[in-house]
């Protein structure tokens, strides 16, 4: 069978370009101190430009736990199911469409009673009713000049290499939601530990101001103010556990499992290896990489290939057909050599007067086509800006947690000091709750700008496009070829 590809070739319409990469060679406007040199400072991230994401990006946090988590949500997530599913819908019908190229072969056979009426034979003798039987093939093809037909067969392939896409997207949907899901977890428990801990000295500085209160030192307002604190510190915790239980009935929904039967692995951020090398791809590597980019490149494809269909509906459509067979008024003598009949036709089919339809359908697709132009570029445009945005979230982020590490450090000064000088009598119980309200808040930051940089790292992985699933679906469209099940 010749291929839609080849007939595209001198076909009518525009034949499809890929666009073509944007030149810009960064992704932000300032160079960021990620880009930097950070030899000697084990915590930091830099970026190594021009290095590809690993397929299976999650894995460079080094957590089998987190690569446990993600396989199952791939494996068991319905969103991923439904795409699959769609993606072999559209590579079907892509190789139905494909067999509209090659001859339509098929078998006929009929029985029929026959009466001629009396003026058919003219003067001849009128022959009385019979019966008939007929059997034999038929070849019909539309014979494609134009390449109209070709051009369709070219706008399913590419419909189903968006669906390729689609399944790329999902992939990397659900897999980076099940790593935001587990990192919330961390997160979330993380917080509520803190939170814990300043409770039990919360609770050591109400003893504390108890006793004192007992030896006169202190008055029943500072009491008051001790069981205050310990009250405000204690209802930071259930908007915390409200959180823990929204991320984990979102991660159980990624696994594809019930929330009250889920199994959830315990992951905590101390158990994630922050990656300290970021692979970063140019910005003319990311719009051949990312799923999205490529869905709009697809359905740009599938909308030129529909202007030259548009197009070749402009001009005359030619079928030929040939029939081949027995006939025989005695079913007895039907195979014999004597009741040999066959049929060659050709047919044309040209449009006189439509109304302006036709010539509409074309300005149509020409149209959907600018359209789907201007779409992609959107697109591209959007993929880069998140890409920037990741970037300088991190960046920043990385500022956040040395500020919120000094200013830990600095609390924890404070608080020690703070105490000391309460026992020696030099300040009151109010200072010692300043203090420890500071430290609280400090500890919490901390907490909060660590967890961050896992969010916003995994972040940039999933602005860069990560990689999309090796699977024989894939492989099938990239070839034209429709997938084996």
């Amino acid at each position: 069978m010749i291929s839609a590809v080849t007939l595209a070739g001198c076909a009518v319409g525009p034949d499809f370009k890929r666009p073509d990469p944007p030149h810009a060679e960064r992704y932000t406007a300032q160079k960021l101190q990620l880009e930097a040199s950070t030899e000697g400072d084990a915590s930091a991230q830099h970026v190594v430009l021009g290095e590809q994401l690993g397929r299976n990006w999650w894995q460079l946090f080094k957590s089998d736990q987190l690569d446990d988590v993600v396989m199952r949500a791939l494996a068991g997530n319905r969103t991923v199911v439904a795409a699959t599913s769609t993606l072999a819908q559209a590579q079907e019908l892509a190789a139905a469409q494909a067999g509209t190229l090659s001859p339509q072969v098929g078998l006929t056979a009929g029985i029929g009673r026959q009466k001629y009426g009396a003026q058919f034979l003219g003067p001849l003798t009128k022959p009385p009713p019979f019966t008939y039987f007929a059997v034999g093939p038929t070849v019909s093809y539309a014979l494609d000049y134009t390449g109209g037909v070709a051009r369709s067969v070219e706008q399913q392939y590419a419909l189903a290499e968006y669906q390729h896409q689609q399944l790329d997207a999902a992939y990397l949907a659900v897999s980076g939601n099940a790593v935001m899901q587990v990192l919330k977890i961390a997160s979330v428990q993380a917080q509520i530990a803190t939170i814990q801990a300043i409770l039990e000295q919360d609770l050591e500085n109400l003893k504390l101001v108890t006793e004192a209160f007992s030896a006169g030192s202190v008055s029943r307002l500072d009491i008051v103010s001790a069981e205050s604190q310990l009250a405000s510190d204690t209802a930071l915790l259930p908007p915390l556990r409200q959180e823990l239980s929204l991320a984990q009935h979102a991660l159980a929904i990624v696994l594809g499992e019930p929330p009250a039967s889920a199994s959830l692995p315990a992951v905590e951020l101390s158990q994630l290896a922050l990656p300290r090398e970021i692979p970063l791809s140019l910005p003319s590597e990311l719009a051949h990489r990312r799923p999205d980019i490529l869905a709009a490149e697809a359905q740009l494809h599938a909308a030129t290939a529909a202007v030259g269909v548009a197009t070749a509906n402009l001009y005359p459509h030619i079928n030929l057909t040939a029939s081949a067979g027995l006939q025989s008024a005695d079913f007895g003598h039907l195979f014999e050599g004597t009741g040999s009949v066959f049929g060659l036709a050709s047919s044309i089919i040209a449009p006189l007067f439509d109304g302006g339809t036709l010539r509409a359908e074309r300005r149509a697709a020409l149209d959907a086509m600018h359209a789907s132009t201007a779409y992609y570029e959107q697109t591209v445009l959007v993929a880069f800006a998140q890409v920037a945005d990741s970037l300088q979230a991190l960046d920043h982020g990385a500022e956040q947690l040395d500020a919120q590490a000094h200013a830990q450090d600095a609390a924890s000064e404070n608080v020690d000091l703070t105490r000391k000088s309460y026992l020696e009598g030099n300040v009151g119980v109010l200072q010692v709750l300043d203090a420890e309200r500071q430290y609280q808040q400090a500890r919490l930051g901390y907490v909060q700008a660590q967890s961050q940089r896992y969010f916003d790292t995994v972040q940039l992985f999933l602005a860069l496009g990560g990689s999309g699933p090796d699977t024989d679906a894939s492989a099938a469209v990239n070839t034209g070829k429709p997938a084996r099940r």
